[in-house]
């Protein structure tokens, strides 16, 4: 197993690569994968084994016989301890084992008997897609890497899907080409060695939410501690978002504590009411060794930033294009510090707290506590009474309420009790979205319901689930956003082994109306103040929001002059203008813009970046 070509410009945290078949035929098609700058590791015959633009700091091989195996990401296995799991290589299904026990971020290749493994992350931080080429089956880690040596147009029904607000599971799982197939984060894709037979075999299950949080709050500790210490162990500069909040303040004392000198980054909000900084202050009194950079709150970019002049190469549309601007502003000043690495706090809220659904269950199993409980959601939320009752008697299985929902696409938001207490947020379509589009919308979801199953039988895990694979498919191509801009981004809490520890912990002591993120508060204990663990609240950033369909709304009325989702027949371009002219109708406030913009903004990129609009 050899590293045949040189890198050239590709820097850290922007792995991403192809994985083919150890066959000559194989062998050809990598050829067209090739481009000025990428790399090639071989198998042992000496034919490709992956393709792509890595650095070396992102990959560890190792191979003994007809066994290899790589692992491309953040992950403190070294090269002898992953010769001595390769040289005990005897089935590829012994490696769910060892992909269950890794911390870190990263994808797991190998190769055994010329059968070919790839997986990612269960968080879907790090997916996978195949395709035929060629009569050969290839793996990625970019669904556009696929599509582009197919010379694929995205299919206008997925086009269509995406314009729902949301896309429930399964919907936003799909790859955006017909020809190209997404694998499920919980499992990985095997080719078998005549380089055409494919299978997925699944590798992750949640775990049970059945453990006390006297004795979780030691193991979530560990699995944070091991998540910062992946990004920090090798030392230098790093920096982090340090805004006040649980989760942005345990990252950066976890860090402090580590061999790396750290620069803490806050961005005060606009909003007077803003506490942020207040709260970042009292932390940085007791982080004395930390460089602390607190930016110019007018300067921070509105969100709808930028969106004409997005070039990202991007493998699905994704709503995080509106806070692009944002999210990238302050990393060319933290480089110039002498930052190598970026840690946020983003995917706290998707698993230090959780949803509310669980109380649905917990009403049948055990209704005298889930009673209390809710009185107290209930006063928190404004939940009234008879919405909270309808929301609990509610007992549809996910695929009718899958079904239910393609019935009413057009119907008012529902209320936040039906949300918070059901299987998440029906999905809607908006006034500018076309009847074809929603014919297709339509059709998807009844085809998903007919085979769909819950990510989980209770409802709250699925829900709990599906929020963190919703988070990792907007933050997958921030990553990759950061990485090119040239300081790479890493979000510790939405590692695997740290999700498995917030999720093992009982509902009952993980939600509760009477305080915020108790979790994490426990296993933060002893490391960061209990000062800082008593902030109970976080910013919502609504005046950036509102401000920025204000200032930006230029900038709308031309995305939607020479809109391609209007030229494929799915929106309403006139209606949007309208819409963009009038930047305070009823609703917007609520993002309900923001998918439509995601597709938009996605589709002119992709006829920037191959200069083709896809047709229907």
């Amino acid at each position: 197993m050899t590293d045949l070509h040189e890198s050239a410009g590709t820097g850290p945290g922007d792995a991403h690569f192809a994985v083919f078949t150890d066959r000559a035929d194989a062998a050809a098609v990598a050829r067209s994968f090739a481009r000025p700058g990428s790399r090639t590791l071989a198998h042992t015959s000496g034919r490709p084994w992956l393709v792509g633009h890595w650095h070396d700091d992102d990959i560890v091989t190792a191979s003994v016989g007809s066994a290899a195996l790589a692992v491309v990401g953040r992950c403190p296995i070294d090269t002898d301890a992953l010769r001595r799991r390769a040289a005990r290589l005897r089935d590829l299904a012994e490696l769910d084992a060892l992909a269950r026990s890794l911390p870190g971020s990263f994808h797991l290749v190998a190769a055994l008997d010329g059968r070919i493994r790839v997986q990612g992350t269960a968080s879907g931080l790090r997916l996978v897609f195949h395709a035929e080429i060629d009569g050969v089956r290839v793996a990625a880690t970019r669904a556009d890497t696929l599509a582009g040596l197919l010379s694929a147009e995205p299919a206008v029904e997925e086009l269509a899907v995406r314009l729902l607000w949301p896309a429930p599971y399964p919907l936003f799982e799909t790859s955006m080409w017909r020809a190209v197939t997404a694998v499920p984060p919980q499992d990985a894709v095997l080719v078998a060695a005549d380089g055409h037979t494919v299978r997925h075999t699944r590798w992750w299950t949640p775990p049970e939410p059945v453990r006390p949080l006297a004795d979780a709050a030691p193991v979530i500790r560990t699995a944070l501690e091991e998540a910062v210490g992946v990004r920090t162990r090798q030392g230098g500069v790093v920096s982090c978002d340090l805004s006040g909040g649980l989760d942005s303040t345990s990252v950066c004392f976890l860090a402090d504590r580590s061999p790396a000198r750290v620069v803490a980054s806050t961005w005060p909000g606009r909003d007077p009411a803003d506490t942020d900084l207040v709260w970042a202050e009292k932390a940085m009194g007791y982080l004395p060794d930390v460089e602390h950079v607190v930016w110019d709150a007018d300067a921070s970019p509105l969100v709808y930033e930028d969106l004409l002049g997005i070039d990202d190469l991007l493998d699905e549309p994704t709503i995080g294009v509106m806070d692009r601007s944002r999210v990238l502003h302050h990393l060319p000043g933290l480089a110039a510090r002498g930052s190598r690495l970026h840690l946020t706090g983003i995917g706290g809220d998707h698993v230090a707290w959780c949803s509310e659904a669980y109380y649905h269950r917990l009403m049948r199993t055990r209704p005298l506590f889930a009673l209390r409980r809710l009185r107290g959601f209930r006063a928190l939320w404004r939940w009234p009474l008879g919405g909270t009752l309808r929301a609990l008697a509610d007992s549809r299985p996910y695929r009718r309420w899958l079904a239910d929902a393609a019935g009413d696409l057009r119907g008012p938001l529902p209320p936040s009790v039906a949300t918070g207490l059901g299987w998440g947020m029906p999905p809607r379509l908006f006034d500018w979205v076309t009847p074809e589009a929603e014919r297709m919308a339509r059709r998807a979801l009844l085809d998903a319901a007919a085979t769909a199953s819950a990510l989980h039988p209770d409802r709250g895990l699925h829900t709990d689930l599906e929020q963190i694979r919703s988070c990792t498919r907007v933050i997958r191509q921030w990553d990759r956003m950061a990485a090119r801009a040239g300081l790479p981004m890493a979000s510790p809490f939405l590692d695997d082994r740290v999700i498995e520890a917030f999720l093992s912990v009982r509902p009952s002591e993980r939600v509760t109306p009477w305080r915020y993120k108790p979790v994490l508060s426990a296993a933060m204990r002893g490391i960061v103040p209990e000062e800082c663990l008593r902030r109970s609240n976080k910013a919502t950033g609504s005046m950036d929001d509102s401000n920025g369909l204000r200032e930006h709304r230029g900038d709308l009325l031309a995305l939607w002059d020479d809109s391609r989702l209007a030229e494929l027949g799915l929106v309403d371009g006139a209606e949007l203008r309208r819409l963009a002219r009038r930047p305070a109708s009823p609703g917007l406030s609520d993002a309900i813009l923001y998918s439509t913009i995601a597709a938009e903004v996605w589709l002119r990129g992709l006829a920037s970046g191959r200069t083709r609009v896809p047709q229907s």
